[in-house]
Order: C-alpha cells, then sequence, then structure tokens
C-alpha cells in the first residue's frame, strides 16, 4: 500500500495510545455508551438515552385505582466533538525520529486534554446539586456536605466523583498531611499533596479548571404559587397541534418567567424562597432549599433553568408528577414574589461532582479509506474512544503530513445526580 506505516511508526502509534490511556483521566470516570455508527449517521449523531425510572409504591391489597400509565424519560445525546492535531514535517526533519516522537506526544496531551475538558465542562455547566461554602477547602467536613446533598436526594451512593482545582484540592491535602499520627495515608498527603477517597467520593486534582463569575442577577421573584404554568409535568412525547407528529421531550429544562433577567449569565445558580428538595424515590423533604442552575437567559423576563420544577401538590395533575417530583413547598401555597437567593456570591473555582451514570460519553468514528494515498492507523484507548492517525506524503514539496483525530459526544443524563462545589463564597 502507498505510503505505509514503517514499523517505527506502529511501535510509536502504540506507545502514543498507552501514553493517551494514561491521560484519559476523567473519561474513565464516567460511563460509555457505545453506538452503531451506521445507524448515528442516518440519525444525524444523536440517539435518545433512558433516564432512570422513578415508580411509586401504594399502601393495602386492593391496587384497583392505582393501575397507572408510566412515563419513561429520555435525553439527547449526540456525537458532535470533533477533535484534530495536525503537522506537517520535511524529509530533513523526518531524519530526527525523536522530535516526530514528541510532536506525537504532543499531539496525544492535547487530544487527551479536550476529552478531558468536555467531560469538566459538561459536568461543570449542567450539574444542578449546588454546595456553596463561605470558606476555603479545609477537608473532610467539605466533602461531606457534597455526600449529604446527594445522599438527602437519593444519588446511588457508589461510583462517586469529585474533581478539584489544585488550589481547593491542595489545601485539603494540607488539612490531612497536618494530623498528629502519621499514617500511610497522611503520609501520601504530606508528601504528594495526596487525598483519595474521601467521604465516598473519589477524588482527582485538576491542573485547570473552569471558573464561575459572580451572580450580577440582585434581587429577583418568581412566582411559585398553585398555578400549573408555574410547575412542570414531564412527559415523554409531545404531539403537534398542527401536523400531529409525536416527538420526544427533553425533560432536563424548564421555561420560567421571573421579575427580570438582567445581569443573570448561563450558569448562575440559585434557590427559591419555600422550595425544597426532596428524596426522590420517598418524596420526603429534605429541608434544604432546593438548587437551580440558568442554562440559558431568553428574554427579558423568561430564563430556562435545570432542573425542573416538578410538585405534583401544585395545580399540576397527572402521574407523571408524582413519579418525578423533585420539590416541596412543605404544605404552603407558595407566592407570587418569591425570593430568588443567588449562589455562586463572589467568583471562584468550579469543582463538579458527579455519580458515574450520571455522565456518559459516546465515542464516534471517521470512515477513511485506507486505498487512497493515505496510510491510516486506527486505536481504541481504554474509555473506548477511537484515534485514528492518518501520514500523507507531497512528492512537491517532499513535505509528510500527519494528524491524530478523535470524535464523541458527552451528555449529562442526569443533571440531578451531579453538581458543583464553589468554595469562598461570603454572603
Amino acid at each position: 500500500m502507498a505510503n505505509d506505516f514503517n514499523k517505527e511508526e506502529r511501535v510509536a502509534f502504540e506507545e502514543l495510545l498507552e501514553g493517551f490511556n494514561d491521560a484519559e483521566v476523567m473519561s474513565r470516570n464516567v460511563s460509555k455508551y457505545s453506538t452503531d455508527q451506521t445507524m448515528m449517521e442516518r440519525a444525524n449523531d444523536t440517539i435518545w438515552r433512558p433516564q432512570p425510572y422513578i415508580l411509586n409504591s401504594y399502601d393495602g391489597q386492593d391496587q384497583t385505582s392505582n393501575f397507572n400509565d408510566k412515563t419513561q424519560l429520555a435525553v439527547p445525546a449526540s456525537i458532535s466533538i470533533e477533535k484534530s492535531v495536525p503537522w506537517i514535517m520535511s524529509a530533513t526533519e523526518l531524519r530526527d525520529a525523536l522530535q516526530e516522537g514528541r510532536l506525537g506526544d504532543s499531539a496525544k496531551q492535547r487530544l487527551a486534554s479536550d476529552i478531558n475538558i468536555a467531560v469538566l465542562n459538561m459536568a461543570s455547566n449542567t450539574g444542578t446539586l449546588v454546595v456553596p461554602i463561605a470558606a476555603a477547602a479545609t477537608g473532610f467536613d467539605d466533602v461531606a456536605l457534597v455526600e449529604a446533598i446527594m445522599n438527602e436526594q437519593g444519588v446511588p451512593d457508589w461510583d462517586r466523583v469529585l474533581v478539584l482545582s489544585t488550589r481547593d484540592y491542595t489545601g485539603m491535602a494540607s488539612n490531612l498531611a497536618d494530623r498528629e499520627y502519621m499514617n500511610d495515608k497522611v503520609k501520601k498527603a504530606y508528601e504528594r499533596a495526596h487525598v483519595g477517597i474521601v467521604a465516598s467520593f473519589d477524588t482527582w486534582k485538576l491542573d485547570y479548571s473552569r471558573r464561575i463569575a459572580a451572580a450580577g442577577g440582585g434581587v429577583r421573584t418568581i412566582d411559585t404559587t398553585d398555578d400549573a404554568i408555574n410547575f412542570y409535568l414531564p412527559k415523554a412525547v409531545s404531539t403537534s397541534p398542527t401536523t400531529s407528529e409525536r416527538l420526544n421531550v427533553d425533560n432536563r429544562f424548564q421555561t420560567v418567567t421571573v421579575s427580570a433577567t438582567t445581569g443573570v449569565v448561563a450558569g448562575d445558580a440559585f434557590t427559591i424562597a419555600n422550595v425544597f428538595a426532596v428524596h426522590h424515590i420517598t418524596k420526603e423533604s429534605t429541608g434544604q432549599l432546593k438548587t437551580f442552575r440558568v442554562i440559558s437567559v431568553d428574554s427579558g423576563t423568561t430564563m430556562t433553568i435545570s432542573p425542573p420544577i416538578v410538585d405534583p401538590s401544585s395545580d399540576v395533575d397527572g402521574e407523571a408528577a408524582v413519579q418525578y417530583q423533585n420539590v416541596t413547598r412543605d404544605g404552603g401555597a407558595g407566592s407570587a414574589t418569591a425570593a430568588i437567593t443567588w449562589l455562586n456570591i463572589d467568583p471562584t473555582a468550579i469543582n463538579p461532582f458527579w455519580q458515574k451514570d450520571a455522565i456518559e460519553i459516546l465515542p464516534g468514528r471517521y470512515a477513511v479509506p485506507e486505498d487512497s494515498g493515505a496510510a491510516v492507523m486506527r486505536g481504541t484507548t481504554d474509555s473506548g474512544i477511537e484515534v485514528c492517525m492518518t501520514k500523507q506524503f507531497d512528492i512537491n514539496t517532499y513535505k509528510t503530513k500527519f494528524r491524530l483525530d478523535t470524535r464523541f459526544g458527552v451528555v449529562n443524563k442526569a443533571p440531578e445526580m451531579s453538581g458543583i462545589l464553589l468554595f469562598n463564597q461570603v454572603p
């Protein structure tokens, strides 16, 4: 075959893939869903992934009136991220195999970083469980608050991940290293700034992290009275009134009307007066205000938030509202001017956390023809993402083009099973 890879390059690609596996820290901490690539091409690279069912139980033997329809919720997941690292080398530069290897290593690091960033962005931008802490990171007590908000709302207690910015992670390690006794965990904290597993979370340190700005929305209110327009009724599909088409519905979001959206931006976090979170299974109030995130600002008085506000005690009627209830007003009828309290009071680093099944990677691939004059090599990383390496020689210029490519998607299937930890939020 023309322009085939020689043995040295094949070995180098295998070693590069091993390094790629090592660098994919974040993608190994989320779930993976493999798709049929032919089907994905025909479906515009989008597939609907199911969310967990939440069912109700009833007392007694006679269940005649309780045989109700159940609603299955799903979210759209797309293979939409395409990352490529191209470079070129002349015939004289190729004499230095070490230089070629360095370029390959750099390409590997860049793509691995892109995958990690995609996962972190998804968790940071769409996680709805928000834990603001007034002080700097100190240690166990901080992570225990994250554990509490997940436990109280019924999030599974296995495969939990917390990713911390370097300064916040080091602050926790400092607290651990300051112990008087020197066991192995404390020794690692002192020697390597290592934290490890804390309060059921596997913790990881970031050398880069997203930041959240201070909320600029000021005093804002929202209507939480019983009017059904203020609340959300989950549904699996919607039917167009004009064409009768049935389309899937993404139930992660709700458009709400507030007193004003001036100064509000996507990513802002907030609570609503007297709107408390419930345990998603028992529907008992946690006694803690439900946290929400702004997904987009749509007009001067409307914005899209996540999660939607689901409370069957309002005028919203339907089995789906009972199934997927996520808030309670503790017996109150709500207020036409319920106060919104912003949680991102001061700018700070975002420390995302999630349960592994909440966030999912969808590996994709390119169908690159191998008989078109370019040499093609493929490999699959531990997280299931395919890396495609191609090489092509130009006889006119005596230069060889290389490129390393990967294609994938990331989706947050359950925003209420993921969130962000914010330090230094001084009221």
